[in-house]
């Protein structure tokens, strides 16, 4: 029941230097289309670190978005894969593919954090690391993925999780119907969710929430001690305790990668 946008920013010089076909006009026109035909509940997307962003377009891109005023927000700071043009051309320091015109970490984690506070303003619930929503719009399925709770995908490519195994169907839509009428399940992927692993996404899928995971259940269900994994980062103010749990520090979110590596090691 939700429609998404990938705006992802309100400057066409932004959009047209990282390859988007849709301009800042194309917003505007749609969603009005949308609330027209009586859609109540919009999401729009924002990236921090778009080549040539500034902290005011940035500011822009926040004002307009929250003048648009869209049930559900995401804000996702920019990753370059190591393999793409952008991304050769930035570990090379040229300029070729708009490389030089980045913004850096430290300026896309104050990009982050001035999403924070815009959102914050103006009424916006908090609830994982890249997601906003007004009260009653987050994301249900969102939730589901980060609580580990089982969920069926059906149709060509779809995933599913049942705890304990993840798969996915056979992306190619000939192939699926193929496996089903001759009797088969369409599988084309299979994986055994280890306790290891398992354990390792309730740590890492339970601190993208803001809510943040309660310890002493995890331990309990999978009889492991973590004392030892949290009290390094809660003595480098990485996370907070409150009882048994335990959440990100409000003002190291924007450098969340960084606690999940020194969780996970």
């Amino acid at each position: 029941n939700r429609v998404s946008f990938g705006v992802q920013s309100f400057s066409d010089q932004e959009l047209a230097a990282a390859g988007r076909v849709h301009r800042r006009a194309d917003v505007y026109r749609a969603a009005p289309i949308l609330r027209e035909a009586g859609i109540r509940n919009i999401s729009f997307d924002l990236i921090a670190g778009l080549p040539h962003q500034t902290r005011e377009s940035w500011r822009q891109s926040l004002e307009e978005l929250t003048a648009l005023a869209p049930e559900h927000v995401s804000v996702y700071l920019l990753e370059v894969d190591e393999g793409s043009r952008l991304g050769k051309e930035l570990l090379a320091g040229g300029a070729r593919y708009n490389a030089g015109a980045v913004p850096s970490e430290d300026e896309m984690a104050e990009f982050y954090e001035m999403a924070q506070a815009a959102l914050r303003a103006v009424g916006y619930h908090h609830y994982e690391i890249s997601n906003w929503a007004k009260p009653g719009f987050e994301s249900k399925h969102n939730v589901k993925y980060w609580r580990r709770e089982p969920y069926l995908g059906f149709g060509a490519g779809a995933h599913s999780f049942s705890g304990t195994q993840r798969w996915a169907n056979a992306h190619d839509a000939a192939a699926y119907v193929s496996a089903l009428e001759s009797g088969r399940l369409p599988v084309e992927q299979l994986e055994a969710v280890t306790a290891e692993m398992a354990l390792e996404e309730e740590l890492f899928l339970g601190l993208r929430q803001l809510d943040g995971i309660d310890v002493e259940r995890i331990e309990r269900e999978y009889g492991v001690p973590l004392a030892g994994r949290f009290e390094p980062l809660t003595s480098a103010g990485l996370v907070e305790r409150e009882g048994s749990v335990v959440r990100l520090a409000q003002e190291k979110l924007s450098v969340s990668n960084e606690v999940f590596v020194e969780l996970m090691r």
